[in-house]
């Protein structure tokens, strides 16, 4: 009877070991998935800001050369 207490504790612990294994993956997984693509939507925002900046600060210096032309 000891024997297959044993074996079935051992089976039991073997099984619950795995599915934690499993699970860790599958998270660990679904974490990666989701910080690429929380990446990729900051990376997509950064881009259009420095576009935006950059078409103000062109705005600013036609502003200024234009404001220098004027009081020559």
């Amino acid at each position: 009877m000891g024997y297959v207490l044993r074996v079935r504790l051992a089976s039991f612990f073997t099984g619950a070991a795995t599915a934690s294994f499993l699970g860790l993956y599958l998270l660990y997984k679904d974490y990666k998935t989701a910080h690429e693509s929380i990446s990729q939507q900051v990376k997509g925002l950064h881009e259009s800001l420095d576009r935006r900046i950059s078409s103000l600060e062109k705005l600013r210096q036609s502003e200024a050369s234009q404001h220098v032309e004027a009081t020559e």
